[in-house]
């Protein structure tokens, strides 16, 4: 399982392509060969770059799924609206195709913010208002989520 850290501001050209940071390439190292896929995200207006790794695996839970129940072919059709395959090119570049820019009203600037395995890419005007509207309840949702007695002791 890839992990990756940071968080980071670029541009995107006109075109929808955008200059992956150094910092970012480098934690990429060993996945940059098998490529990309990027798609809509589930919660937020914003996009989520899964290694072909991590996507396969993903793949694997969801094609568990039994798509004779309603909800379940409804859902992986949602989850898949929109999905691409994408590479970095030689020069460091990865385009967005247009109808995820578009999804995910993403201008020039943008951030690129490391969610464990995935990268999400944001428009940065919409990522520092999420980042805004989630301080006010942070504390809570991390003493839901990870304040729990769990069995392997962390809390």
């Amino acid at each position: 399982m890839n992990s990756f850290i940071g968080t980071y501001e670029c541009k995107v050209d006109a075109k929808g392509r955008l200059m992956l940071p150094a910092a970012l390439k480098k934690q990429m190292d060993g996945v940059l060969q098998d490529g990309f896929v990027i798609k809509r995200a589930v919660f937020q207006e914003c996009l989520e770059l899964y290694p072909m790794t991590e996507w396969n695996a993903l793949m694997q839970k969801i094609n568990k799924l039994n798509r004779f129940k309603k909800k379940n072919n409804d859902f992986i059709r949602r989850f898949t609206a929109g999905v691409k395959m994408v590479d970095v090119d030689a020069n460091g570049r990865l385009l967005i195709p247009k109808d995820l820019v578009v999804f995910a009203s993403i201008s020039k600037d943008i951030v690129m913010s490391s969610a464990v395995n995935i990268i999400e890419i944001w428009d940065k005007t919409k990522y520092e208002k999420a980042i805004d509207d989630a301080t006010v309840d942070f504390a809570d949702l991390a003493e839901e989520v990870m304040g729990q007695d769990d069995d392997d002791g962390l809390s």
